[in-house]
């Protein structure tokens, strides 16, 4: 029996230590310090963590708001960190396997340029790299392992990329699509343009019209949502604001309700008092003017401009600047940067506003911040309701100032309630499985709603689209008889070998490229311009207007500094372009031949340490 006991002991030891291994393998703090390997070369758990801290900490500080973990995971970032370490880790395992590597003397010039290390005399710091290091959770060793491979990667790629460029002919083929210029008239017709007789279409016009254009006046698949909103504006009159709450918000307002007067200032300031006395002197005989003033400075207005300013503002010189009438030039009066010459460019009168005249704006404020108040203490109580099973017409029946509403909401609805983002993004997500639960608006207000039922793409009855099917009615006949005039037109210009009438008001452009805007024309003017041959005349039309156009004259690209700029930086771009494209080429070769292997369970582990 003493024998089987000792041997059932060593049994639960062994159980034990399976257990710990186990317990090490997905914990970050454990004996498993591997991540991924990839090749000869691998991802530490500690590399993963800091890259991942690192990626959530420049996503905080550019949100300006807490990014938890499960948000990091939604948007990708855990997939975007680890393959950017197994990728690195691949370029190490190429960089051993080719043996490539970085001598003492290369990192130490690295390390001692990177300016966080420097001391104020610019020179390296062995205390503020210690320290930077710290701050890091880095060990020198750990990064001066890390300095060698990232410039080890980096002769490696310049040694992939470099010397790679795109055909010229590409690019000269771009700049000369860009840059090509036209030279072209035209001449619009208008609406007035249109001799129509101004009888209304008959019903069987308009029916035919409706029939023939039914496209046009087909409803989109439409959401039948009932709701129910409680508004802080449904509660006001419920809420109770006592005297001293709304003579505290008037004090605490006091700079708007009590605005006082205050002057727009320009303000030129000298190095001394001399060259200050020299300058009021030429501006009082008319020797200079105070615009000359600013320019002799290599100033703009701009620069010295102070905005409206009030007396308190400009100090010592308040007193005189505001003495003076607008227009006039103050000083020299002194400055917190020394002598200057202030000019006074408007008058801005003093505003005050009694507690008594504000009273009714600082109620309602009060009263609907209030409100909002007693809305958030019963939103709860609502959700609970609903959760139990109460219908949004009961509930509109039981809770004060709870209104239900019906809307025909489709993705270009934007009236009433649903100007709001929030109910827009709930009707759109809403399925008729779906129970109401409540949500909150902009402005305070909670909602619930219900989807009845989904009506699919459908005719607008004739009777309800009949003011717009009137309208369209007209539009088309007005641009079925600008078409025919411009056919005319066009017709009479090709005949007189591309020569408008005289009493046709011509439009010239000389030198357009393809972004050029012109108002009051078709959309497509520009593209069917570039289209053309020259001498050609066409008849262009939509909506916008219609034009008859003729080539006058094919273009190359200017070659101003502009174009040029524009050469090179599409040059350097298609060699960017090239030279990515190479290198991806290159890393997926790379980690095919590291064949990479992840292990899952230290990545939980790292993002359990972030819970």
């Amino acid at each position: 029996m003493k024998h089987l006991s000792k041997t059932f002991v060593w049994i639960l030891m062994g159980l034990l230590f399976v257990g710990l291994a186990g317990f090490g393998a997905i914990n970050v703090s454990g004996t498993t310090r591997t991540l991924a390997t990839v090749g000869e070369t691998d991802v530490s758990v500690d590399d993963y963590a800091r890259a991942l801290q690192q990626e959530q900490r420049a996503i905080q500080a550019q949100s300006g708001q807490s990014v938890p973990l499960s948000q990091l995971i939604s948007m990708g970032v855990d997939r975007g960190v680890l393959s950017g370490l197994v990728a690195s880790a691949a370029l190490d395992n190429e960089m051993q396997t080719l043996g490539i590597s970085v001598g003492d003397e290369t990192l130490l010039k690295e390390i001692t340029q990177i300016q966080a290390f420097q001391g104020s005399d610019g020179a390296f710091s062995r205390d503020n790299y210690r320290f930077a290091l710290e701050n890091a959770g880095l060990s020198e060793p750990e990064f001066e392992e890390d300095m060698r491979a990232e410039t080890a990667r980096t002769l490696l790629q310049g040694a992939i990329v470099g010397g790679t460029r795109m055909p010229a002919a590409l690019g000269e083929t771009l700049t000369d699509y860009i840059g090509a210029r036209r030279s072209f008239a035209y001449v619009r017709l208008s609406t007035e343009d249109a001799v129509l007789t101004a009888v209304e279409p008959t019903e069987d016009e308009l029916r035919s019209y409706y029939e023939a254009n039914i496209d046009a006046f087909t409803l989109p698949e439409t959401k039948v949502i009932t709701y129910v909103a409680l508004r802080p504006d449904a509660l006001v009159d419920e809420v109770e604001v006592d005297e001293t709450a709304l003579r505290a918000l008037y004090e605490e307002r006091d700079a708007e309700f009590n605005v006082p007067e205050r002057r727009l200032v320009e303000r030129l300031v000298f190095a001394d008092q001399d060259a200050a006395d020299t300058a009021k002197a030429q501006l009082d005989v008319g020797g200079t003017t105070f615009e000359t003033l600013v320019q002799d400075r290599g100033l703009s207005l701009s620069d010295i401009d102070m905005g409206d300013v009030a007396q308190d503002d400009l100090g010592a010189a308040g007193e005189a600047v505001f003495a003076v009438e607008m227009g006039d030039v103050a000083g020299p009066l002194p400055s917190d940067l020394g002598p200057a010459l202030y000019r006074v460019n408007g008058l801005l009168e003093a505003s005050f506003t009694s507690f008594e005249d504000a009273l009714p704006a600082l109620r309602e404020e009060l009263a609907l911040d209030r409100a909002r108040r007693v809305i958030e203490s019963r939103a709860e109580g609502i959700d609970d309701l609903l959760a139990s099973g109460a219908t949004l017409e009961e509930l509109a029946a039981e809770e004060n100032g709870l209104a239900v509403g019906r809307i025909d909401w489709t993705a270009d609805t934007t009236d009433g309630i649903a100007a709001y983002d929030t109910f827009r993004t709930a009707a759109e997500a809403v399925s008729v499985e779906d129970f109401p639960t409540v949500d909150y608006l902009d402005d305070g207000s909670v909602f619930a709603l219900r989807l009845d039922e989904v009506l699919d793409p459908r005719p607008e009855p004739f009777d309800s689209a009949r003011p717009a099917v009137t309208e369209a009615f007209k539009a088309d006949r007005v641009a079925k008889e600008l078409k025919a005039q411009a056919d005319e037109l066009k017709a009479v210009v090709e005949a007189n070998d591309g020569q408008f009438p005289e009493d046709r008001d011509v439009t010239e452009q000389t030198g357009l490229t393809r972004t050029a805007y012109l108002d009051q024309t078709p959309v497509d003017l520009m593209n069917e311009v570039f289209e053309m041959e020259v001498g050609e005349v066409r008849v262009v039309s939509d909506a916008e207007g219609t034009v008859v156009v003729r080539l006058d004259e094919m273009l190359p690209p200017d070659d101003s500094d502009d174009m040029q700029f524009l050469t090179q930086a599409l040059s350097e771009q298609l060699d960017q372009s090239l030279s990515n494209e190479i290198f991806q080429i290159y890393m997926q070769a790379v980690q095919t031949r590291a064949r990479p292997q992840v292990n899952q369970q230290a990545v939980n582990a790292v993002h359990a340490t972030f819970q």
